[in-house]
């Protein structure tokens, strides 16, 4: 019988792809106030979205993890508010070989990823029912995002470090 050449040398492992699998995801916290509506009366003009976004990881137990998509939303016309939308929307993930120093980063940038248009959908359903227009949010870069929150933690350090 013929032996197979995998093209690896004998005894080396070979590396398996990384896997991800969203077991399930959810509202974990949901606010919608209706500014506008509790004072009687909706100023007239072009509406401000002020959009603030942050991010939250934690293991669950071999393989499984939490990522929470925390989100703010406030409208306003010139200064009056509108309404104030806070949302924390959070996905179960089953996650396997990936490299302990890479997952961080797949944590805080491909998790959101996967569960960006659920929550997008979310905020545009509770703004179309709290009686203004659905609200579609641009896609958020994760990337930049991640990115800006490690150079914000760096300056901290760098701040805080004792000067010789």
């Amino acid at each position: 019988m013929a032996e197979e050449n995998t093209g690896a040398p004998e005894g080396s492992a070979q590396q398996q792809p990384p896997r991800v699998h969203i077991a399930n995801q959810y509202i974990r916290d949901l606010s919608f106030e209706n500014v506008a509506v509790q004072k009687g009366s909706m100023p007239e003009g072009k509406t401000n979205f002020n959009v603030q976004v942050s991010l939250d990881a934690r293991k669950l137990g071999d393989d499984q993890y939490e990522v929470i998509n925390k989100l703010k939303i406030e409208a306003t016309i010139e200064e009056a508010k509108i309404f104030i939308l806070e949302l924390d929307y959070a996905g179960r993930f089953v996650i396997q070989n990936v490299p302990e120093d890479q997952l961080h980063p797949f944590l805080m940038v491909e998790c959101p990823r996967l569960i960006f248009p659920f929550l997008r959908r979310v905020v545009s359903d509770v703004t179309r029912d709290g009686g203004y227009p659905p609200l579609n949010l641009d896609t958020i870069d994760f990337v930049a995002l991640y990115r800006n929150e490690i150079a914000r933690r760096a300056q901290e350090q760098a701040k805080d470090a004792p000067i010789s």
